[in-house]
């Protein structure tokens, strides 16, 4: 099976006619009606860009952090045919104040998860620190425990924003799915792929994702951004604007 180059995957993404957000909260843009091919969707409230084979339904759910806080999510959905896309976007703004109120109700002499004692600085208040610098790979984990064969797992970024991406075949009907996990601003971006047995794999809708501010400008850094750290400076616009910035290294797909 061909590699998919980052060049040919930005001239198909080009060729499609683009449908920019309008101010209409966190479900972004509208797609055209009867508009049958892929077209952009921006949600500024969620701050990213995405390709949708059509409109996503947009619904709202819980997602438990590894530490045990349960964090607001939105999940923006859409098919076509056999195959399902859906973009998750897990706010961990509020994980310090919901961890720390947790600790409080830690027995006398609890471990460094409550109090910290003799940890250092980055535990205690119920490990809001390590939960968020772990989401990327507890995200990662829960795809790990499905009835799926991992056939590739690697560090990734899309405009400087480093994540992790998965390739996963589920052992029962061999549908394959792609996963794309990203940490941005203290939210956490899920992207899911998948498509029956056979298909072309999902990788384009991969490729589609940018970044973008509260005006639906695209993001994108001069160096690495890891969420633990400052941003660095940003340069240019990135994807979310309509920019040509380039994402990660191209992915090579295991059957």
């Amino acid at each position: 099976m061909r590699l998919m180059s980052i060049v040919s995957t930005a001239f198909i993404l080009s060729s499609v006619p683009p449908v920019f957000a309008q101010d209409r909260g966190p479900q972004g843009a509208r797609l055209r009606p009867g508009v049958e091919e892929w077209a952009d969707f921006v949600s500024r409230e969620d701050g990213f860009r995405v390709n949708f084979p059509a409109e996503p339904r947009v619904t709202t759910t819980t997602y438990t952090s590894e530490y045990g806080a349960d964090l607001p999510a939105r999940v923006y959905s859409a098919s076509r045919g056999q195959e399902r896309y859906s973009m998750t976007v897990v706010d961990y703004r509020p994980v310090e104040r919901l961890l720390t109120e947790k600790s409080k109700t830690c027995p006398p002499f609890a471990d460094e998860r409550c109090t910290g004692i003799g940890a250092g600085a980055a535990v205690g208040f119920g490990y809001w620190k390590t939960d968020i610098r772990g989401a990327l790979v507890w995200a990662s984990w829960q795809f790990m425990q499905r009835d799926v064969k991992v056939t590739h797992y690697m560090w990734n970024f899309i405009d400087l924003i480093e994540g992790h991406q998965l390739q996963l075949t589920n052992n029962r009907d061999k549908s394959r799915t792609f996963v794309a996990i990203y940490m941005h601003e203290n939210r956490l971006y899920v992207m899911e792929g998948t498509v029956p047995a056979g298909d072309p794999e999902p990788g384009l809708f991969q490729q589609s994702l940018g970044f973008v501010d509260s005006d639906g400008n695209g993001i994108r850094y001069r160096d690495y951004y890891d969420n633990d750290y400052p941003p660095p400076p940003t340069v240019g616009r990135g994807r979310g604007a309509g920019g040509g910035g380039a994402g990660g290294p191209a992915q090579p797909p295991r059957n």
